[in-house]
């Protein structure tokens, strides 16, 4: 879908993938709704759910006749992955700005205007949301968790040097024809597609700015991050490494 602009004002579209978030997504829904109301920005909300099974999609359904003409849904078919929900939701994102994040709390959208401001400052191609730089940090995570993390960041930046100091953070604002750019530069969808955008973006020459955020552990439901993920992670850093 074409980019849009309400009276040359620039709009922000929030992809927003979702499986078994029945109980998170009304609240995060208000929250941005909330936000983008007070700073007087023009926003939309695009739901992309694999078929929830815990009635998400229902909910889902509600949202958009209550916040119309700001939010729409779109489904798929079973759980099909996290970074080709993001290149399904722009198909039908109306925006000039792309804004990704998690629908559990650990994004905050208290932290987008921020994201905007620092946009607007410097005219960056990306933002990108970064627990380990400035007053940054991780909250709820037990020891382990925050080891994984940052290792996991140590060991992307050891390899790649991409200029990024939280390089699994998935909480960006992207110009959509950037992100356009880098997801047909990259063919990379998995748990390692954040990683893969910001290398790919600094091999092509866009810049990125970072702001420091608060990322607090879900609220409800269950991580979707497991020991698959974490060996397709570092398969991944290791094919960009190899390839850059």
């Amino acid at each position: 879908m074409a980019p849009t602009k309400t009276a040359g004002k620039d709009v922000y579209s929030v992809i927003l993938p979702t499986f078994n978030e029945r109980q998170n997504l009304p609240i995060i829904t208000w929250l941005l709704n909330r936000t983008f109301t007070e700073q007087n920005i023009d926003w939309e909300l695009v739901i992309v759910d694999d078929g929830s099974p815990d009635g998400t999609q229902d909910v889902a359904a509600q949202l958009v006749k209550l916040y119309a003409p700001h939010v729409q849904l779109q489904t798929r078919t079973g759980k099909l992955g996290l970074g080709t929900a993001y290149v399904h939701g722009l198909q039908f994102a109306k925006g000039n700005y792309i804004i990704i994040m998690d629908a559990d709390f650990s994004h905050h959208p208290k932290f987008i205007p921020q994201m905007i401001a620092k946009q607007k400052a410097g005219n960056y191609d990306i933002v990108t949301g970064t627990r380990y730089a400035g007053d940054g940090g991780v909250y709820g995570w037990d020891l382990r968790r925050k080891l994984t993390s940052k290792g996991a960041n140590i060991f992307a930046d050891t390899l790649l040097r991409p200029g990024v100091s939280d390089l699994t953070g998935s909480f960006r604002l992207y110009k959509r024809e950037v992100l356009e750019k880098l997801f047909q530069s990259t063919d990379i969808r998995g748990f390692t597609m954040q990683m893969a955008l910001a290398v790919t973006a600094k091999s092509q020459g866009f810049s990125i700015a970072e702001v420091p955020i608060s990322f607090v552990d879900r609220v409800y439901g269950d991580s979707k991050l497991g020991g698959e993920e974490i060996v397709e992670y570092a398969k991944g850093v290791l094919q960009l490494w190899w390839s850059t």
